[in-house]
Formats: C-alpha cells, sequence, structure tokens
C-alpha cells in the first residue's frame, strides 16, 4: 500500500472509532471496535474493518447497521478529515481476533493432551546428555 493510503487509512481508522463511540447513537451497533482500515489505491474506497463483541445474530445485526450509517459516517469522517473526496466506506467484519481465540484454544488443549511438548529444548537435551554420560563409562 504506499504511503499515502496506509497513513489515511491509519487517520480513517482512528476517527471512525471516534465516531462510533462519540457521535452514533444506534443500539445495534453495540460494543464494536474498529481494528483495521485498508484504502483503495486511488484513496476513493474503504475498507474498513471492525470487531463486535457477542453472538453472531448481534454480529450481524452491528455490521447491517454501521453498513446503513455509513453514509452519515462517511459525511463526519470527511469534515474532520478536510478532504475533497471523502472515502466510500464499507464495513467488514474482522475475524481475526475469532481466529486467535481459536488457535489458543487448540494449543491449549494440545498441551493438555501432551505435556512434554511444553518442556523447553534445553531440559530434554540435558537429561539425554546425562544418560548417554553414565552409559559411556571407561
Amino acid at each position: 500500500m504506499p504511503y499515502r493510503a496506509e497513513r489515511l487509512a491509519q487517520e480513517v481508522k482512528v476517527q471512525i472509532s471516534l465516531i462510533l463511540a462519540r457521535e452514533l447513537r444506534d443500539p445495534r451497533v453495540g460494543l464494536a471496535t474498529v481494528t483495521d482500515a485498508r484504502m483503495s489505491p486511488d484513496l476513493r474506497y474503504a475498507r474498513v474493518f471492525v470487531s463486535v463483541l457477542g453472538a453472531s445474530d448481534e454480529q450481524q445485526k452491528a455490521l447491517a447497521a454501521l453498513n446503513q450509517a455509513a453514509g452519515f459516517i462517511r459525511r463526519q469522517l470527511g469534515a474532520r478529515l478536510g478532504l475533497r473526496h471523502s472515502p466510500e466506506l464499507t464495513f467488514c467484519f474482522d475475524q481475526s481476533v475469532e481466529q486467535g481465540a481459536r488457535m489458543e484454544e487448540i494449543l491449549s488443549e494440545v498441551q493438555k493432551e501432551m505435556p512434554d511438548l511444553g518442556a523447553p529444548q534445553g531440559e530434554e537435551q540435558t537429561a539425554s546428555d546425562a544418560t548417554e554420560s553414565t552409559n559411556q563409562s571407561p
């Protein structure tokens, strides 16, 4: 991503977070958090990734509410950023938080099933070295 697009994406992320927290009064949005924003190369379109705390149906309702409020958020964003053309916003659900939690869950299950995999490598080598040295008596 070009430097200007990357810089603008970060500013879009911050400003949309503030708009959601302070100005958007839709109860369907709930606890939505802006996790990332990506701009098109021509800076006309922005894809905004959000994470929503709650059940799957609450997440879908929040995403629908954000996409319905995109025009309001776009106007607020344009006024705050002072751009000639404020980007057209598309809100998408960010699944990376759920994927990370699922990975943690899988890793903890594996560690419970095989506790010796969690041991540091240095301890295992020390034990095998000690066994070898006792077997090699002169």
